[in-house]
């Protein structure tokens, strides 16, 4: 496809149609393509791109939505960090609402604890710095797109003094957790469109042992109706020839390495370790701690919280659809028990979740 140059070239609907119908003509037999991202999952849903590209691609939603990913246990390390005297909590809009065991963040808020949503780590810290009295913890989640700055945001702690400041660092990596989807004996994915956000951080490399050790097909792709639709078209040529390739479609954003500068700061605050999974249990090093060297900014260390282990909504097949053996209509909860308004699982509750995308666009 001729390189775009501006982004409503990339969602007209005659070039969209055209991709389609092409990757209509060239797929002869059933596929199963996941999309790893929430991103891409809401943007597919919402384009209606799974009812143009024809009966022989079924895609499939994938892990790549960090709240919906983070268990119920991490949930609950929040809500007790919450009622602790003289905190501050700091996360993202999306984790307010995510279902703990016993609550939620959103409940601990309604009840007195001082919870605020932010669009960063900075302005967490920008609150460590005027409310010098108070301890201000950041609840740091997402995956390698978003580490980097909450990373930078401890260092920036460290330089200013500001020892008030913590993180709960939730974070996870997309590595092992593909490498687990792919491994289980029931997996049944053909390709995978990799993250584009995840990307332009990490690089197409961590992709490489996919196409070398398991041999499927990978497509980095961005977030636009016709990046996806050039992103399948790309795989379905793959999968129809027989050839196991990593392609980046996303050139104008992503590049081999990565963004050097932020895997530098990232891996200089973190390192590996084990992290649980909803719906996948504890995957070895996919996790990120902090390191020794900054750890009097880690909140789990600093405050010394204790949880115990806790399972999830025995109603809720939220670990499935991440898994990508069922989808949302599966679920007995969807639509009914569960909705955006009242969710039951964390794939409801994200504005990325695979549940919350499917309810919202149901008529697309």
């Amino acid at each position: 496809m001729q390189a775009l140059k501006y982004l409503d070239e990339y969602r007209r609907a005659d070039l969209a149609l055209k991709i389609a119908d092409d990757i209509k003509r060239a797929s002869s037999r059933p596929f199963n393509i996941m999309e790893v991202c929430g991103g891409h999952t809401m943007s597919i849903r919402k384009s209606g791109i799974h009812k143009i590209i024809g009966e022989n691609i079924n895609l499939i939603s994938g892990p790549g939505c960090p709240v919906c990913v983070t268990p119920a246990r991490d949930i609950e390390k929040a809500i007790a960090l919450s009622r602790l005297d003289g905190t501050v909590i700091c996360t993202f809009g999306d984790l307010v609402r995510v279902p703990g065991a016993s609550s939620s963040l959103e409940r601990e808020k309604a009840a007195g604890s001082d919870i605020r949503m932010v669009y960063s780590a900075y302005d967490a810290l920008r609150f460590a710095g005027e409310e010098r009295r108070k301890d201000i913890i950041f609840i740091s989640i997402g995956f390698e797109t978003t580490a980097p700055t909450a990373a930078a945001a401890i260092m920036q702690a460290r330089n200013e003094g500001l020892e008030n400041f913590s993180v709960l660092s939730l974070n996870k990596t997309m590595p092992e957790a593909l490498r687990a989807v792919l491994g289980r004996e029931d997996s049944n994915i053909d390709a995978l469109i990799c993250p584009g956000h995840v990307s332009t951080i990490t690089g197409t490399g961590i992709y490489r042992f996919i196409v070398e050790e398991i041999g499927i097909p990978c497509c980095v792709a961005g977030f636009e109706p016709v990046d996806i639709l050039e992103a399948i078209r790309v795989l379905t040529d793959l999968l129809e020839n027989g050839e196991k390739k990593l392609v980046n479609a996303y050139q104008r954003a992503v590049r081999k390495n990565g963004n050097m500068k932020a895997k530098a700061i990232m891996a200089e605050v973190f390192r590996a370790c084990d992290s649980e999974w909803r719906g996948f249990g504890v995957i070895p090093a996919s996790g990120l701690e902090i390191t020794e060297e900054y750890g009097r900014f880690d909140a789990e260390k600093k405050f010394d919280i204790n949880v115990p282990v806790y399972t999830d909504n025995s109603g809720c097949i939220c670990g499935d659809i991440l898994r990508g053996s069922k989808r949302p209509a599966d679920c007995g909860l969807f639509g009914s028990v569960c909705t955006p308004e009242d969710p039951k699982g964390a794939c409801m509750v994200s504005s990325e979740g695979t549940c919350a995308a499917w309810y919202k666009y149901r008529r697309s």
